[in-house]
Order: structure tokens, then C-alpha cells, then sequence
């Protein structure tokens, strides 16, 4: 039988690793989506001695650039006809604003439309796999999320936790939205919040800014293991085959805020995330 193939994004470090290292070890063949190619290299020489498999590949792409993004997905389908798995883990916190290459809040436009984008470009392959999924990594962040349609990118009043929250809540309502237009097929989806974890989330991309202060942390957090469980739960868990549109926490489902259940801002927030990525 031929492997299942699947695509983690983020993964040169934290949960994004440890997700490729576990569904290695359950013999997939694992796409390592990395922003860093020296950054990635190390990583994918990592992940190939803790797995023991040598099926694991490294390729680039930058989620904060639409540009980059359709690059990945074409030089994806030149290599591969299908794909099984997309975990949508890659995430950044920023402590103060900063803007995309494409001129989207950096939160929302890696965490959300990066993804948004890259897996409407991988969806005609996800659909010949018998039983594609597609993970979303969330947070309980999402329950102080809030969205404004009029300042989507916090041109005004920026703040990071806020910022955060509603990155996450996007998630939540792109899991449900897809969810929604997947009916029917042979793709689910399903969202998850992994736990505190201690990863590089909040280490600025450039500078590297925050990592002390990520170190001093580590004692009060999950280990990225830790984190990584449920998101590969909803990977391989043969019972949740055919299980869509559902919030995960601890490998069980969980509740969601108000605003994140509401179908009608999820739907507008669909059409606004597809003209925000070049798609309407």
C-alpha cells in the first residue's frame, strides 16, 4: 500500500515538530512546510532520527506571502497527485503590529489567510484521498477573538492579545465554513486547541526577539508533544473518520464562544477571506 501523505505547516519547530515526528512514526510520508530553508534543513534531519523514517521531505514556502504560498502549491502538484493530511499548525504572536508582504496584520494574515489560501489551492487533491482531512490548530483563544469588518487589520488600537484572539476565531470560523462546502465529499474538517504549549509562537520571525522569554516559560507549559496529541488524534483516529465541523480539546470535543457558533458572520467572513486572497 502506498503511504498517506501528509503536510504539516510551521514545522521546523514546537508542535509543528513534534506533529511531523509522530505521524512519521505511524508510517506517512510527511511534507515539512518550512518558511526557513536552513532553519527546515535541521529540522527535517531531526525529525528523520527521531522517527526512524527517512520519508519525510522538507519544502518551502512562506505563509505570509500569496506569492509564495501558490509557488508551494504548484510545485506540490508537479510532485504529488494527492494528499491525505493537511495540518494547518504555522503560527505567529506579534507584539506589535506588523504587516504581511501582502499588507494583511501579520496574526491574521499567517494564522488565517495564509492557510485559508493554501488549502483552497491543495483541495482538489485532498479530495482523491479516500478519507482526506484537513486539522486546523485553533486556540481557547478564540473566545475573547472579536472581528471588525471596518478595521480587519487593526489599523487602530492594535493589541496583541486581542490581535491573537481573533486570528484564533478566524480559525474557528474557516473550520466551519469549510466544513459546510466539504459536505458530501471524502474531506473532513475538524479544529483543536492544543493547551498552552511551549513553543516559538510569540519569538519574533526576523529578529529572534522573545526567546528568553519563551525559555522562562517552558516549566509552566505542555511540551510540544503534549500539544501536538490531539492535532494528531484528528490526523489518524479511525473513529473520527467522516467527523466534520467540530472543535476539539484534549482529543474530545469542546465548546466554542458565541460569536464563533454564529453562521452568519462565519459565512461573510468566508466571502471577506477569499477577496483578502485574490479567490472572488
Amino acid at each position: 500500500m502506498e503511504k498517506k501523505r501528509a503536510i504539516v505547516t510551521g514545522a521546523n519547530s514546537g508542535m509543528g515538530l513534534a506533529t511531523v515526528i509522530a505521524l512519521a512514526k505511524k508510517n506517512m510520508h510527511v511534507i515539512m512546510l518550512c518558511r526557513n530553508e536552513e532553519k527546515g534543513r535541521k529540522a527535517l534531519e531531526w525529525a528523520k532520527e527521531e522517527s526512524h523514517s527517512n520519508s519525510i521531505e522538507l519544502m518551502i514556502g512562506d505563509l505570509a506571502s500569496i506569492e509564495s504560498i501558490h509557488q508551494f502549491a504548484e510545485e506540490f502538484k508537479e510532485n504529488h497527485d494527492s494528499l491525505d493530511l493537511l495540518i494547518n499548525n504555522a503560527g505567529v504572536v506579534t507584539l506589535k503590529r506588523q504587516e504581511t508582504k501582502d499588507g494583511f496584520e501579520s496574526m491574521l494574515g499567517v494564522n488565517h489567510l495564509g492557510h485559508f489560501l493554501l488549502t483552497h489551492l491543495l483541495i482538489d487533491e485532498l479530495k482523491r484521498s479516500e478519507d482526506g482531512r484537513v486539522v486546523i490548530v485553533s486556540s481557547g483563544a478564540h473566545k475573547w477573538g472579536n472581528f471588525d469588518f471596518a478595521d480587519p487589520h487593526f489599523h487602530k488600537g492594535f493589541n496583541v492579545v486581542k490581535g491573537y484572539g481573533r486570528s484564533k476565531l478566524a480559525n474557528v470560523w474557516f473550520m466551519k465554513g469549510l466544513a459546510k462546502r466539504l459536505a458530501g465529499t471524502s474531506v473532513s474538517v475538524n479544529a483543536l486547541h492544543p493547551g498552552a504549549v511551549a513553543t516559538n509562537i510569540g519569538v519574533d520571525r526576523d529578529t529572534g526577539f522573545g526567546k528568553r522569554f519563551i525559555k522562562l516559560l517552558v516549566p509552566f507549559f505542555r511540551t510540544p508533544e503534549r500539544g501536538a496529541q490531539t492535532a494528531v488524534f484528528l490526523a489518524t483516529s479511525e473513529h473520527l473518520k467522516g467527523i466534520s465541523g467540530t472543535y476539539f480539546y484534549d482529543e474530545k470535543e469542546a465548546p466554542l464562544s458565541k460569536l464563533a457558533q454564529d453562521d452568519e458572520l462565519a459565512e461573510r467572513f468566508w466571502h471577506w477571506s477569499e477577496q483578502q486572497v485574490g479567490l472572488e
